[in-house]
């Protein structure tokens, strides 16, 4: 049996040991970060069988597993906007759409399938779609472009099920009027195409994922306005060189001109910096443990030890299966650990989330500085748990709201989603009465989604019926952020502290 270190989170007696027998060859991803962005390493088939995979399991679940396409423009947003890095780091699958990605990957040593682009997997879905009868919603683009679309999918593929078409105004997510989130419902499409521009389609289906009871949800962009004609794409010879960039710029360049130069710039800033900081080192290469997972109460323990990288990334997806076989909490213990490369990283986020999905979690602990540092140099340092070198986790209690005659303050949970929003926003208008204050604590709250933010509007709206005042406390960095990337920091009074808070 595997030693156990004595620690808190590492008790002296195991309840069990998990054996690579156990494993039951769960659905774990072959993830490459890029950039701080977490990319599928798979081909267009594999892509299309896993949407049909998705679609089996959201028909039975009634989850909608979310699907983004990434190009070099969303990494160089998500890096400013802690929303959407969030929403990609989550994906359900996230294709790479775009060749820096692919070249990017062989830079760090992995040889990226395939490239797969909205626009190429539109198409191919519509095809899939029409012999297996899945159904198609399209939404977004400009009046009439979806309509057409879908006349023109209907023609190229006999058969093809397109239940509902919408074209929204112009507006943000918060406002956008909801009898089209309502339409989509009633419609109960196998797959929702979201073609209303990064970030927004983005923000769009995680805001709604919740409620849409859709299988699968996936942002396309532009595509829609290529099916219709309304811009073409590039020959096939710049596509496959990965020059197709020009052809769009010179199609748009007053608007694509500055928005490319953007990208170049930070992307190839970002990037290198990883690269520099990922490049091969001579360092023993070991992973531990070898035979065995300790199982302790309902928490299983992984010790990791030396080099976690591409030639034993095979090694750390079968441990970290076989303890998700057992259990959806682990914890892995990285006091050993000496380097961490960016396909090791992405086995550990895409068994995080199935550990989430379960309500569950991975938890890094003991982790390095030099560790925490790739980890904040990827912009994962809040997607994951982490508790760095020489502290333990503290356990989890549930924040109380505490209150005075005119003051209520109300702690806000750590992801501030469309998971979470509904339940708080039913708490705090429980606690409104005429002429209340009520502070909103963000001290734990490490994403605010714009979920969250319509539900800050909502609260307020309320509040000030009845001549309260709504007040943001104590919020991160990233918060303020998003805050200030619609403007609610001029709407609303942001305080540092929180005065005369009760004992």
């Amino acid at each position: 049996m595997q030693h156990i270190d004595s620690s808190p989170f590492l008790p002296d007696h195991p309840k069990g040991v998990i054996g690579p027998e156990d494993s039951k060859n769960l659905l774990v991803r072959r993830l490459l970060v890029i950039a701080g962005i977490p990319v599928d390493n798979l081909t267009m088939r594999e892509t299309l069988d896993r949407l049909e995979l998705f679609i089996r399991q959201g028909r039975k679940d009634g989850r909608t597993r979310q699907i983004a396409t990434i190009n070099v423009d969303f990494i160089v947003k998500a890096a400013e906007d802690p929303e959407l890095r969030y929403l990609l780091q989550g994906a359900d699958l996230a294709t790479p759409d775009g060749m820096p990605l692919v070249w990017g990957a062989r830079m760090l040593g992995v040889n990226i399938f395939e490239r797969v682009a909205g626009a190429d997997m539109v198409p191919a879905i519509a095809e899939r779609a029409s012999k297996r009868g899945y159904s198609l919603y399209l939404f977004g683009a400009m009046e009439g472009i979806a309509d057409q679309a879908a006349d023109i999918l209907r023609n190229r593929y006999p058969g093809l099920n397109i239940v509902g078409t919408a074209s929204p105004p112009l507006s943000s997510v918060i406002d956008m009027d909801p009898k089209y989130v309502e339409d989509i419902k009633k419609a109960k499409p196998d797959i929702l195409l979201v073609a209303l521009g990064n970030p927004k389609q983005e923000k769009f289906i995680g805001m709604h994922k919740n409620d849409l009871g859709v299988p699968v949800a996936i942002g396309i962009g532009g595509t829609l306005d290529f099916i219709a004609g309304k811009t073409s794409r590039a020959p096939m010879w710049m596509q496959k060189s990965g020059i197709e960039w020009i052809h769009r710029l010179l199609s748009d360049p007053k608007r694509l001109a500055k928005r490319y130069y953007d990208d170049v710039i930070g992307f190839s800033r970002f990037f290198t910096s990883q690269w520099f900081h990922m490049r091969n080192r001579k360092e023993d290469n070991v992973l531990l443990p070898k035979h065995e997972i300790v199982l302790v109460n309902d928490r299983a323990i992984i010790h990791l030890s030396g080099r976690v990288d591409l030639p034993n990334n095979n090694r750390l997806s079968d441990l970290l299966e076989q303890a998700l076989v057992e259990t959806s909490r682990i914890d892995l213990n990285l006091k050993e650990v000496t380097f961490l490369d960016s396909v090791a990283i992405g086995t550990i986020l895409a068994c995080t989330r199935i550990a989430r999905d379960r309500n569950g979690d991975i938890r890094l602990v003991k982790v390095k500085p030099q560790i925490f540092r790739t980890l904040k140099l990827l912009k994962l340092d809040r997607f994951f748990e982490i508790y760095e070198y020489g502290l333990e986790p503290e356990d989890v209690k549930e924040s109380k709201i505490y209150r005075t005659q005119t003051r209520t303050v109300v702690p806000v949970p750590p992801v501030f989603d469309a998971t979470t929003s509904k339940l708080l926003t039913k708490k705090v208008l429980a606690e409104i009465q005429p002429g209340i204050e009520i502070i909103l604590d963000f001290s734990k709250t490490r994403l605010l989604a714009s979920a969250g933010l319509a539900s800050i509007a909502k609260i307020n709206h309320e509040i000030s019926k009845l001549e309260g005042r709504l007040m943001l406390a104590r919020c991160s960095e990233d918060v303020v952020r998003v805050l200030k990337l619609v403007k609610f920091d001029v709407l609303f009074d942001i305080i540092e502290d929180i005065p005369s808070l009760p004992n």
